[in-house]
């Protein structure tokens, strides 16, 4: 069963802000002919790229480019080298989004006031910040939120008997390599994600190799050639996959 599990995803995975001054003054009164702002809109389409690998994993790329025997995918400025070997085709996407035009102006007849006192700060949400790290490495949501939720139960606060804090469970030297503060909720995240699309990257879409190289070490892939012999790295991969199918994943 975890072989039919790992065969199956391994073949088949794929913020107005309105700034408001803050008056030093008392409530102010808006004139009959002062206006405010309403914002329209109009629709932006655009389009990107799914990068199937051969494995059947999904990258997503705002482009590619070819040279010789390798392919430059670029995403978010950033810039990931492949063999093309490893790639069996590029997928299009069409994107359609609505996007806010200049703001309109509109009169108000109400006095507007504007309280002085600071709001709390959020606390961050790590399913969002989860979703916005994996659509910025172009991994798919569901793979990533799975990784997390076996790793911490999302707990932003949630460290190990061997010391790896937060969400990704980041062991401090790996926090340092990445230039991350693991005791920050988004940084912990924005690294772990990273490392995981490396990972992926590493072993051509190989999603047990990656899984087993967070969890082990990639020393321990290397040495077997794949999944170590650890019972508590075989349970980590086979319970990130039934995660991931669990979550929706195909």
């Amino acid at each position: 069963m975890r072989q039919n599990n790992r065969a199956r995803v391994s073949k088949a995975i794929s913020i107005l802000i309105g700034v408001l001054p803050l008056l030093a003054g008392p409530a102010f009164a808006a004139e009959a002919d002062v206006a405010a702002p309403a914002v329209s809109s109009f629709v932006n389409v655009f389009t990107t790229e799914d990068v199937v690998l051969s494995t059947g994993f999904r990258l997503h790329a705002d482009r590619h480019e070819i040279q010789g025997d390798r392919v430059l995918l670029y995403t978010h400025g950033g810039v990931t080298e492949l063999p093309a070997s490893a790639i069996d085709r590029f997928d299009k996407v069409e994107h359609v989004e609505n996007v806010d035009a200049v703001p309109k102006r509109v009169p108000v007849n109400e006095a507007a006031s504007f309280s002085l006192a600071k709001s709390p700060k959020p606390v961050p949400d790590p399913r969002v910040l989860l979703r916005d790290a994996a659509n910025r490495s172009g991994l798919p949501p569901a793979f990533v939120e799975s990784v997390a939720q076996v790793e911490s139960a999302l707990r932003p606060d949630a460290v190990s008997p061997k010391g790896a804090m937060g969400v990704m469970q980041l062991m401090p030297a790996t926090a340092l390599a990445l230039d991350a503060d693991p005791s920050d909720t988004a940084q912990n995240i924005e690294a772990g994600v990273r490392l995981l699309r490396d990972l992926l990257v590493r072993y051509d879409g190989d999603v047990v190799k990656a899984l087993s190289a967070y969890n082990a070490g990639a020393g321990a892939v290397t040495r077997y050639g794949g999944l170590p012999p650890y019972p508590e790295t075989q349970n980590y991969v086979d319970k990130v996959l039934r995660t991931y199918i669990g979550n929706g994943g195909r």
